[in-house]
């Protein structure tokens, strides 16, 4: 009987592909990438065309000589990597490394790790696609040109220890431009106005909301222009200018690609987006399900498609049918009707057996794996189910010279919502929880009451894993595969902080993104790297070779590192002396730039190690007890403004406060862009220019 040998990247998926296959099949995990470029050195050769130095990453040693010797049992081999670039380029890796013979040697792919998707791919076995392989190639080079070219210029001028990557790079600039236009925005001032109004004949009052004249839409910047219009509205009747009745539905949402699993993910399980595709492999690769053994749950993780296959929207169909009725079935699948170009080789993120529902599986699933799990499950459901239903009505009061509008809005048919709820879709019109169908236009009202309040305008919002993630699909910068591990090394190296959610630029960031928009504007330019995106996928199409596109780059990179060198040769580089000595040794201390940003320390290192915080003076007197402003660090890192005294004294601001005061209240003003504002947002006093010295 022949012998047959197939080579997964993770034990998880040889367990679960084993499984499928008869006794004469030997599955083994490469347990990734056997081979690639060298750390210790660029590993490129740009003088022989860019030609890269691959090399055995250290501790494969034993795994490759396992799969040598079940490769010489076997007749023939079958290269089961992950269906996408990287997952094409790690068998070919393997076939170079093991020395397969093409002849006996195919690659193998699979959307879903099931009995019939795997029997599949053994029919349908192919060739390496080299167009694959060489896409991966190029994202790999230019990454590595990038880092080992500007890195060491970084390090060497600056003497900060700074390193920079491609894609990170951009993501950091996204952050840092968001952070400007936070610290610069001035809230501006404006007011809402309720009325309770009753119809004859009922018992319950509705809402109306301030609409403005019949006319056009009016905003209320003042106290004084809310009490004015109060005044007004209360000496005049309230009428009914107009009811309309009307019909609202709520589409049914798209099955999840990588980039909305890891959106939703976050928004309402609170996963990272690193723990989102560390527990998204898992359901790929294979769980051990009580009553059926090892089954991967869900189709490939990474993709930018919705496309479902024909048999997988049937078996969601008929499941829909089954458990909820024929009426909740769509007459057609949500479509993506953006213009975008996705890779359609993979489906959307969907469950391969629509049998084993959460409720089956939740037995056998720890807590989050179970929660994401269900949450692809119910969107998937959902995306094949009708929309959803509302009566709508929505009403026009005229008040003398004045417009009030309320609206009401009633579920009559659930859909899809019956399933899956999406938390931001979730507006006040649907809402809805007042009825208005009663209101003619003959209705009798009585005004009963009228409250204003005040609001200000709220800045952008800080940027979060979810809406990083959105806004890099958007300019179309990195693929499904880099977004999580895009994140993850801007925070590992200090560039960024998470706290509650939020994404904040540290110290340390702001200079590494100052320096690149300085000396590489174009390694930080949105639509430069998306543009590299767009080519990289040209590569995967065979539309050219891949060195043509690393040829294109790499001069224009040459040369920004040749000119950086010579405009950071100014450059200061020795430590800066402080005014504090040293306790230990009585050195004056030197101040330094670590992973978390500025610090002292001694100089006679390694003699005295002594270090301590740098607290940098703003020369800002504290307004509540007449000390030294600094600048200070939360225990993540994120900057923000506090008195010397602190604990004593517990000032603090996110803004840099100045020595300027209100004239309105005579409380401090903050720097916000080129304006001064009040530290009290209840006074909302807002000052032009800067302050004075």
């Amino acid at each position: 009987m022949a012998k047959y040998l197939v080579i997964v990247e993770s034990p998880a998926k040889a367990k679960t592909i084993k499984k499928f296959l008869g006794s004469n099949y030997e599955v083994i995990a490469s347990n990734g990438h056997v081979r690639d470029l060298p750390k210790s050195q660029m590993g490129v050769d740009p003088d022989n065309d860019f030609e890269p130095k691959y090399i055995t990453i250290r501790g494969k040693g034993e795994i490759l000589a396992k799969l040598r010797k079940e490769v010489k049992k076997a007749d023939k081999v079958y290269l089961a990597t992950d269906p996408d670039r990287e997952g094409e380029a790690i068998s070919w890796h393997l076939a170079n490394t093991l020395k397969l013979d093409e002849k006996t040697t195919s690659r193998i792919t699979f959307n879903e790790i099931t009995k019939n998707a795997v029997k599949n791919s053994i029919k349908q076995a192919r060739g390496i696609d080299m167009n694959l392989v060489d896409a991966q190639q190029a994202r790999r080079i230019l990454d590595r040109v990038v880092g080992y070219r500007i890195s060491p210029l970084l390090w060497e001028k600056i003497k900060r220890g700074l390193s920079a990557g491609r894609v990170q790079s951009v993501a950091l600039r996204l952050l840092c431009d968001r952070e400007e236009e936070i610290n610069a925005f001035v809230p501006q001032e404006y007011w809402n106005l309720s009325a309770s109004v009753l119809a004859s004949g009922e018992k319950k009052p509705f809402m109306a909301k301030f609409y403005g004249t019949k006319e056009k839409k009016l905003s209320i910047d003042s106290k004084e222009q809310l009490e004015e219009i109060r005044n007004k509205v209360s000496k005049v009747a309230f009428t009914v200018a107009e009811v309309k009745q009307g019909e609202r539905q709520r589409k049914a949402p798209l099955p999840f690609t990588t980039s909305t699993l890891q959106q939703e993910a976050s928004k309402q399980l609170n996963f990272s987006t690193q723990k989102t595709m560390r527990l998204a492999q898992q359901l790929y690769e294979g769980i051990d399900v009580k009553g059926h053994g090892t089954v991967g749950l869900i189709s490939y993780l990474r993709t930018d498609s919705t496309r479902v296959s024909d048999e997988a929207d049937a078996a969601a169909r008929e499941y829909i049918e089954k458990n909820f009725g024929k009426e909740m079935v769509a007459d057609k699948a949500a479509s993506d009707t953006s213009k975008k170009k996705i890779q359609d080789a993979h489906e959307a993120i969907r469950p391969t057996y629509m049998e084993l529902s959460p409720a089956a599986v939740k037995d056998s699933l720890a807590r989050d794996l179970f929660r994401l799990y269900q949450l692809i499950w119910k969107r998937f459901i959902a995306s094949r189910m009708q929309a959803a239903k509302y009566e709508t009505t929505s009403v026009k009061l005229d008040a003398g010279e004045y417009r009030f509008t309320a609206v009401a809005s009633r579920l009559v048919f659930e859909g899809f919502l019956s399933v899956y709820v999406m938390e931001e879709e979730t507006t006040e019109e649907l809402q809805g929880n007042q009825k208005l169908n009663y209101l003619t236009k003959e209705s009798k009202l009585t005004l009963l009451d009228m409250e204003g309040s005040q609001h200000f305008t709220e800045p952008p919002a800080h940027y979060t894993e979810a809406s990083l993630v959105r806004t890099m699909e958007e300019f179309g910068i990195g693929r499904p595969s880099t977004y999580a591990p895009t994140i993850t090394t801007i925070l590992a190296r200090h560039y960024v902080i998470k706290e509650n959610k939020n994404l904040y630029v540290t110290e340390l960031g702001e200079a590494v993104n100052r320096i690149m928009k300085e000396a590489f504007p174009t390694i930080v330019d949105m639509n430069f790297t998306a543009n590299l995106e767009t080519l990289l996928d040209g590569i995967e199409e065979g539309n050219f070779p891949w060195k043509t596109v690393v040829r294109n780059f790499y001069p224009d990179l040459e040369q920004a590192v040749q000119e950086a060198g010579k405009k950071l040769e100014h450059i200061k580089i020795e430590d800066e002396k402080s005014d504090v000595p040293c306790e230990e040794c009585g050195r004056m201390m030197v101040i330094k730039y670590g992973p978390h940003g500025k610090f002292l320390a001694c100089p006679g290192f390694p003699e005295c190690r002594n270090t301590k915080p740098y607290l940098e003076k703003i020369g800002v007197p504290c307004p509540d007890c007449g000390k030294e402003v600094v600048i200070r660090k939360t225990k993540k890192g994120r900057r923000y403004y506090g008195c010397e005294n602190n604990p004593e004294c517990g000032f603090m601001s996110w803004q840099k406060p100045t020595k300027e005061r209100c004239p309105k209240c005579g409380k401090v003003l903050l720097e916000r862009g080129n304006k001064l504002v009040c530290i009290d947002e209840s006074c909302g006093q807002v000052v032009e220019g800067k302050p004075s010295e």
